[in-house]
């Protein structure tokens, strides 16, 4: 039998960072903007607070940029704090890289299998979807899937009756598919 399981965002990622406040370093941010204007030049932010003492950080969009290099739906989003574009933004390799920070996904995303009944199914054919780039361990999601241990997971791996075309035991943000192979007795 075939299932479509969806892994999807139930909110913002942490951001990693170090707070020059207290030091700590994880940030929550929840999509708010801010825009300024200097002539014809623009710096655009995504606010984000310290988790611990709730210091504001800014986690740089645009800097000292022309105007007209700024995409007009961008900067409507920006300026209506769209949650949708900060999720966006934060998943950008560019903007991590220019900000020095990294995104924690850790009770940000859940499992959608849409079907309890397959727990007891002898052969399941499954494709992973995901619905943003959130990096998981397939182990980890098909054993939430299936009602089953990590250990148990990693043994029908080694023992071939879970496989699947991409590598199971690292961690994946694009989609999938799996199969697996439970033993009748």
């Amino acid at each position: 039998m075939h299932y479509d399981w969806v892994v999807k965002p139930v909110r913002l990622p942490l951001i990693r960072r170090r707070c020059q406040a207290c030091r700590f370093d994880s940030f929550r941010t929840s999509g708010k903007f801010r825009v300024n204007a200097n002539h014809k030049l623009l710096d655009a932010w995504l606010l984000a607070l310290c988790t611990k003492c709730g210091a504001t950080t800014k986690i740089t969009i645009a800097e000292r940029a022309n105007v007209r290099s700024i995409s007009r739906d961008l900067l409507d989003r920006a300026h209506e704090n769209d949650p949708t574009l900060a999720a966006k933004l934060l998943q950008d390799g560019v903007v991590q890289r220019r900000n020095h920070i990294s995104l924690d996904w850790s009770d940000a995303w859940r499992l959608d299998t849409r079907v309890s009944d397959h727990q007891d199914r002898e052969v399941m054919d499954v494709s992973v979807r995901f619905a943003a780039q959130i990096p998981v361990r397939p182990v980890r999601l098909i054993a939430e899937g299936c009602g089953l241990s990590r250990g148990e997971v990693e043994r029908m791996v080694m023992e071939g009756s879970l496989v699947s075309a991409v590598r199971l035991n690292g961690k994946l943000s694009s989609d999938f598919t799996f199969t697996l192979k439970r033993h009748a007795g």
